[in-house]
């Protein structure tokens, strides 16, 4: 388990830049709830890493601002009994949510225009279903 945290590509986030706590979890476990530490918190300082190039960390601050504080970001994992799963389940939330916020923006939609003979069947459509509802109605009109 220990060693580098893969995010996409090269980008790698070394065992040292992450912080562990662990505390006693509220969710399930029955007894043993209450003598493990199974609630796992992962801390990681985005504003002095130094695992990710200037460009990619400046868009990561900038698309994850609100959930840092102080530049540090902290995912919580209780879910599961265990605290080994919770470690994982943490460290795969960071993963998934640095390769979101580093990820390039998408691209521009060109705007594009229906071709004539689109714009020719729905005015055929429409002007049939009028027809249609107008022989309902029963008056000629």
């Amino acid at each position: 388990m220990p060693g580098p945290l893969h995010v996409r590509g090269s980008v790698a986030i070394p065992e040292a830049e992450l912080s562990w706590r662990f505390s006693r979890s509220s969710g399930p476990g029955g007894q043993g709830v209450n003598t493990t530490d199974s609630r796992v918190e992962l801390s990681f300082d985005l504003g002095a890493t130094t695992a990710l190039p200037q460009p990619l960390k400046d868009r990561a601050l900038e698309r994850l601002g609100p959930r840092l504080v102080d530049g540090v970001i902290t995912i919580t994992a209780s879910e599961y009994r265990s605290q080994l799963r919770n470690r994982e389940a943490a460290k795969a939330r960071l993963t998934h949510l640095i390769d979101q916020a580093i990820a390039p923006p998408p691209k521009k939609r060109r705007a594009t225009k229906p071709s004539r003979r689109a714009v020719e069947r729905r005015l055929t459509a429409k002007k049939h279903r009028s027809d249609v509802k107008r022989l309902r109605r029963g008056d000629d009109s």
